[in-house]
């Protein structure tokens, strides 16, 4: 069993070819799926997605990018809207991302918390974005953490091998996408052959980021196979050993399947 823990199946590149990208799925032995929420309408789609295909779960969320148009949104209104379904598992994705800054920095920042308090409240796990923020990132974590029981996962993992340290060391989990195959991803497979197995988790992020030799073409997840081949590569490792730990990984960490 492989589980692609982060995909976009909403967004039209994939929502419009569902059905022939889920059986693409599972022929490559992708056998459940975790699409990721970025706005309320997003949510909408999500929720027909998780009711039509029993495989695959859901979360709730506002990616950081988005946040400008979603200025008051708080915990309650996220915790309303988690109960809408049993399969909705996980809250984001949130987080900060500095390179874009497409909504104001404060405002990142405030949401992100509300988001950080739902999960603590829904005892579910957050799911993080977090570009050129590690600082910031790991601050708000921290702090929200304290007395907590948070549970966090840092998904498509770029940064440097001291915030891989320092996550680890609250107890988070990292998970690694495509980009783990290009050509320039040296830095990164260095950080990667540090993270415990049993810290890792495996995501696509399609309909984005397709790993070598599929580079141009539009991500789905059974093309996560490419990016669990290189992680066993880094690691010394059978590709099998890498499936069994990144989805015993994603099993705990979402206390399903």
């Amino acid at each position: 069993m492989i589980i692609d823990s982060h995909c976009h199946l909403d967004f039209p590149e994939l929502y419009n070819n569902l059905d022939e990208i889920i059986e693409r799925a599972s022929v490559n032995k992708i056998d459940h799926m975790l699409t990721i929420c970025t706005t309320l309408n997003s949510f909408e789609k999500i929720k027909l997605i998780i009711n039509k295909y029993k495989n695959i779960y859901g979360t709730i969320g506002i990616h950081p990018h988005e946040t400008k148009n979603y200025t008051n949104i708080n915990s309650t209104q996220i915790c309303d809207l988690k109960k809408q379904s049993k399969k909705i598992i996980g809250i984001g994705e949130t987080g900060l991302d500095f390179y874009y800054n497409n909504s104001d920095k404060n405002l990142q920042k405030k949401i992100f918390i509300s988001h950080i308090e739902s999960a603590i409240k829904l005892d579910l796990p957050i799911i993080v974005h977090s570009r050129n923020a590690e600082t910031e990132t790991l601050d708000i974590l921290k702090s929200e953490a304290k007395n907590s029981n948070l549970k966090t996962l840092i998904h498509c993992f770029t940064g440097t091998k001291e915030f891989a340290k320092n996550l680890l060391n609250i107890d988070a989990y990292i998970s690694i996408s495509g980009i783990i195959t290009f050509k320039n991803s040296t830095d990164l497979a260095n950080t990667v052959s540090f993270i415990p197995n049993n810290k890792l988790l495996v995501e696509t992020d399609s309909p984005y980021l397709s790993p070598t030799p599929l580079r141009g073409k539009v991500n789905e997840p059974s093309h996560i196979i490419h990016t669990i081949k290189k992680i066993a590569d880094i690691k010394n490792v059978s590709e099998n050993t890498i499936v069994e730990s990144t989805t015993e990984n994603f099993k705990k960490l979402f206390d399903i399947i």
